[in-house]
């Protein structure tokens, strides 16, 4: 390799699936010799990994939903933005900031085409292109069709995608968003940091108890990252028409039945919808979201609330049973370099 051009990397591999809670034992970093890029290929330093919770769904041998799970003994993956410092490829130049799936380690080489080139101008800081903006927005906007007037409830709010969804929701029109979490510091979160009406702890008691305290004409949209009393409570609480985006189970990561109990008899005839969607994007929808963010965040309608953890690939495991664990906020970034 060229002088200067590392030819080592660590990456992040799971050696065993977890049959219950996430822990240290799952992983091991490995050294690896870095690969000199065939043509067409080009070498990126990896510089900021985001951690969702969907990673923990792909750490089984098989699952019964699309998506791919990762394979024991080998280098996990999960989105990265980094910058190329080596190249064989005509479409990708030494300074180019792409954002790429090869995260879990130091170094990704690969294919130019399996890299994105992201405009560094674009956005505040590299970091923001790893935002669950493109969830949040297809949920919200193209799902649940959130319109003037709208009373919205944020399931799991200070996720990820929770934390950009009342920003969202307001701009399309929302009158009020409400956003459930597990502890009394997370809701002076979501009131101060992510543009939330009102949130509530949803181990305070009954959640339907409190969506109809805070939304006493009941929630018009249900965005729902969680499943489980939290689904139930919504449609309990859900006035006639109104619209389901059903994103994801975290009640079942924790370890709880995220399969809710449905009254046909009661939710037919207030003609409720329901959705799922799948979180996996097009480029044209991710560089759309990318321009929308960048407008907003410089207007002022957005802020882009997340945690920040150090320690590079070696801190990756550990940063992973934290979001698990409640213990991060907002989008949880981990800087490799």
């Amino acid at each position: 390799m060229p002088d200067g051009t590392p030819t080592k990397s660590r990456e992040v591999r799971l050696v065993s699936y977890p049959d219950g809670e996430l822990s240290l034992d799952h992983f091991e970093v490995a050294v690896t010799e870095l690969a000199e890029p065939e043509p067409g290929q080009v070498v990126v330093r990896n510089e900021w990994m985001s951690l969702g919770t969907v990673y923990r769904d792909q750490m089984q041998s098989a699952l019964d939903i699309p998506i791919p799970v990762f394979e024991l003994g080998r280098p996990m993956w999960g989105r990265t933005v980094g910058t190329v410092v080596q190249s064989a490829s005509p479409d990708l130049a030494v300074g180019d900031l792409v954002e790429h799936f090869s995260g879990w380690r130091d170094h990704a080489v690969g294919y130019a085409g399996q890299f994105f080139k992201r405009d560094p101008e674009q956005l505040p800081g590299s970091e923001y292109f790893l935002s669950n903006g493109p969830t949040a927005w297809r949920g919200l906007a193209e799902i649940a069709r959130v319109r003037e007037g709208d009373v919205v409830f944020v399931s799991g709010a200070t996720s990820g995608v929770g934390c950009l969804a009342a920003h969202i929701a307001k701009a399309l029109g929302a009158a009020r968003v409400i956003g459930s979490t597990g502890s009394p510091q997370k809701i002076d979160f979501l009131l101060r940091e992510a543009g939330y009406d009102a949130a509530f702890d949803y181990h305070d008691g009954p959640v339907v108890d409190r969506l109809r305290e805070l939304a006493p004409d009941g929630i018009t949209v249900f965005f729902d990252n969680v499943g489980g009393e939290q689904f139930e409570a919504a449609v309990q609480a859900a006035a006639p028409g109104a619209r389901f985006a059903l994103c994801g189970s975290l009640a079942a990561q924790h370890g709880e039945d995220a399969r809710p109990r449905l009254d046909l008899q009661s939710l037919i005839p207030r003609e409720l919808s329901f959705q799922g969607f799948a979180t996996l994007h097009t480029p044209q929808q991710i560089e759309d979201w990318n321009a929308r963010f960048g407008t907003w965040l410089a207007e002022g309608r957005i802020t882009f609330p997340h945690t920040v953890v150090e320690g590079g690939v070696a801190a990756l495991p550990q940063a992973m049973i934290d979001l698990l664990s409640g213990r991060l906020s907002g989008t949880a970034l981990v800087r490799l370099s």
